[in-house]
């Protein structure tokens, strides 16, 4: 079979979870895709990320001269798949469009880009081009969803979210979850961990949080703990840009701590050595963070909204994203009995190895292969039949 998927996430140096999903699902399928040929459709604003390009993979390279290259690119890419007779072409980035005669695999990643318009905008600025781009990805993404063979998306709560809001047969749609990154590791080296200490300035122990997923209740519930716990240990919000005010205000009250930015190294050093990791988070299609406190042994205190209880199955404590009462009650239980906290440790580790990309990668291989055979009133038995395998 000839596969090409658009990878030009991996040539624009972007972060967040997308890039992380194509990053690391496509060395993946590579290895466990030797016997099909694979086109790579990148472009050359940036470097490509993947160095080492075995026989069986070929890169095609669009150019890239302006930000308007990529909507240019958007057309060209289905000039190079026709002339490169594709026969699967994987879309991992919520929207694409292939030529007639070649079968559409689109990742939506959850239902944000086919919310009604109005809702999309509501919660960002409200400048021209930020107007511009959301109205350009809310009409791609949903024309691609109409006009895809198959989507695949990161969670059964997303699947369903995308099933109810773009109206079509949830049959079409296949689940396939993310994986922790091969850098998570618990890092126990004294070294490392005081190192990262001092750094940051951490001279007691702490609870880790991601400070644009829902602070607020998280400094709610920090001033309901008892006053022990609160004179022993500290917040820590990490954020990759500037937080909101309220996590400011708590910096400033002295009981919490703000790193922006701080390197993937130590991000994974803050996750090991933390007391718990909470993440009170409104909604998420999948929670890669989840698996990452998992993966370095940190404790998980969530809500219990959107995909999160399917990350964390029984490894983690859950609430309501706007219960301060049962989000304090769990971090004092995990911060005052060692026992208890060792325990979800323990769990977390478990449930994270549960999750593999060289698992995601086959499971993307038999969508492609089920589209491909795939015809007429046959195609939605074959997707039903790789969903339940």
């Amino acid at each position: 079979m000839r596969i090409g998927i658009d990878v030009r996430y991996l040539s624009h140096g972007l972060v967040g979870g997308v890039h992380t999903y194509i990053a690391h699902f496509v060395p993946a399928l590579i290895a466990c895709a030797y016997d099909h040929q694979i086109v790579l459709y990148a472009d050359t604003k940036r470097p490509f990320e993947l160095n080492t390009i075995p026989p069986h993979v070929t890169v095609r390279y669009l150019p890239y001269r302006s930000p308007l290259s990529s909507l240019a690119n958007d057309l060209l890419m289905r000039r190079e798949i026709r002339r490169d007779q594709i026969e699967v072409m994987h879309f991992p980035a919520n929207y694409g469009f292939a030529p007639r005669g070649t079968r559409t695999v689109i990742t939506l990643h959850d239902a944000i880009n086919i919310l009604p318009l109005g809702e999309i905008v509501r919660g960002h600025r409200k400048d021209p081009r930020t107007l511009a781009m959301m109205s350009y990805l809310h009409l791609c993404s949903t024309a691609a969803l109409r006009r895809a063979d198959l989507v695949l998306t990161v969670s059964e709560h997303a699947r369903r979210e995308i099933a109810r809001q773009g109206t079509i047969d949830i049959g079409r749609i296949v689940a396939i979850p993310h994986a922790p990154t091969p850098d998570l590791r618990r890092v126990t080296e004294p070294a490392i961990l005081n190192a990262v200490r001092a750094r940051y300035g951490l001279d007691r122990p702490f609870v880790l949080a991601d400070g644009l997923k829902n602070p607020a209740v998280l400094i709610r519930a920090w001033h309901r703990l008892p006053t022990a716990i609160r004179a022993s240990h500290r917040l820590v919000f990490f954020v990759r840009r500037e937080p909101l005010a309220v996590v400011r205000e708590a910096e400033a009250a002295g009981f919490a701590k703000i790193l922006i930015n701080p390197s993937r190294a130590d991000l994974v050093a803050l996750y090991s050595m933390a007391a718990a990791f909470a993440f009170p988070s409104w909604i998420e299609g999948f929670g890669i963070p989840l698996l990452e406190a998992m993966t370095c042994g940190a404790p998980v205190i969530a809500s219990d909204r959107g995909a999160i209880p399917e990350v964390v199955g029984d490894a983690g404590l859950l609430a309501d994203a706007e219960d301060d009462a049962a989000i304090a009650d769990h971090i004092a239980h995990v911060l005052s009995d060692s026992a208890r906290a060792q325990r979800m440790r323990e769990r977390g580790w478990t449930r994270a190895t549960q999750f593999s990309w060289e698992q995601t990668a086959q499971r993307m291989i038999e969508c492609y292969n089920a589209v491909e055979v795939a015809r007429g009133c046959r195609l939605r038995n074959d997707y039903m039949a790789v969903e339940h395998k």
